[in-house]
């Protein structure tokens, strides 16, 4: 089977390499899957630059989700068979004709989700789902800011968001603006020219979110949580900001644009922090991430949750749909084909 490896770290167009290997062997609880489709994530961006700490060490084959048949599966499964299309949570691997993974990473597809729309369903779709229904809870009326409101898990929290009745408020660059309002974002936010916490306040005249969803990190998520009421919360679930720097240095500036945050801060303030890692979710709390999976299934086929696909690329494109992630120009979620 074909494999795309990363090389080494650095620009898109000379980290990979395509290579012949042999197809995983599975373990008794584990499902081989036969790759339709494969998608990238803002992650593979970070690991690309080799500033992800959880990546394997070069040469590796990057990748989180895909979409395809499944080709085999363990003694210990039960829940799909041979010949099943679905989607998959893949613990790296998944830039690859074939990849394993447990078997609480599987779900079935819906018969009116094609593989292209599936691969926004194991990484993006459950980290939205996870953030806006395991860690908090939404009511109707609730105000809430959602970074990167264009991004695979963006758009999906939204519509979550919506659908709970919340107003939402939400930063894009320039040219996606129209692509929030078409996702129902009460108030698009240019952060390319606008400050979105003067925004935010001046909207809200004086009044503050009850929740907050970054992606971004560093001085953002500090602006986000200041904006945040009494009793409100804070989810992270990324540090997209480490990127715009062009070394490891910069990147611990992002680090220190956090702040610093302790216990009787956040009790005489009232107001909470999630951090949000779902490959640890995975990792550790496997039966935890399938009810996540199996949640965001009930939402598509209610309609609730409906993934934006921004391009589909070639396998053998990968060097060139990095780049398009990576200088922001996608809406959703970007996928690579065999």
């Amino acid at each position: 089977m074909k494999a795309i490896y990363l090389q080494k770290y650095g620009a898109a167009d000379k980290a990979f390499e395509i290579k012949e290997v042999t197809r995983p062997s599975i373990a008794p609880n584990e499902v081989l899957i036969k790759n339709e489709c494969f998608g990238l994530n803002f992650a593979d961006v970070v690991a690309r630059r080799g500033l992800y700490p959880d990546a394997p060490k070069n040469p590796a084959v990057l990748g989180y989700d895909v979409a395809g048949i499944v080709a085999e599966v363990g003694a210990e499964v039960d829940h799909v068979s041979v010949g099943d299309r679905v989607a998959a949570l893949t613990r790296f691997g998944g830039y690859a004709e074939y990849s394993k993974t447990m078997k609480e990473g599987v779900a079935l597809l819906p018969d009116n989700i094609d593989f292209e729309t599936g691969t926004a369903l194991a990484t993006q779709a459950c980290t939205a789902h996870f953030c806006a229904i395991h860690c908090v809870n939404l009511y109707e009326g609730d105000q809430i800011l959602v970074q990167a409101a264009a991004g695979g898990v963006g758009t999906i929290l939204t519509q979550i968001a919506k659908s709970k009745g919340c107003t939402v408020f939400g930063t894009a660059s320039t040219k996606k603006q129209q692509a929030l309002r078409d996702n129902q974002v009460d108030f698009p936010i240019d952060y390319t020219s606008e400050d979105f916490s003067k925004v935010i306040s001046q909207t809200l005249n004086g009044n503050k979110l009850d929740f907050v969803f970054d992606s971004i990190g560093g001085k953002a998520f500090k602006q986000g949580w200041k904006l945040l009421q009494p009793g409100g919360t804070m989810v992270n679930f990324g540090a997209a900001a480490q990127v715009s720097g062009s070394n490891k240095l910069k990147s611990l500036g992002v680090v220190a644009g956090f702040g610093v945050f302790s216990p009787l801060q956040l009790l005489m303030s009232s107001k909470s922090m999630i951090a949000v890692n779902m490959l640890r979710i995975a990792d550790h709390k496997p039966k935890l991430f399938q009810r996540t999976f199996n949640g965001v299934m009930e939402m598509v086929e209610e309609g609730i949750i409906k993934p934006i696909i921004s391009k589909t690329f070639a396998a053998e494109d990968l060097a060139e749909a990095h780049s398009y992630l990576e200088t922001r120009q996608s809406i959703g979620k970007i996928v690579m084909k065999w």
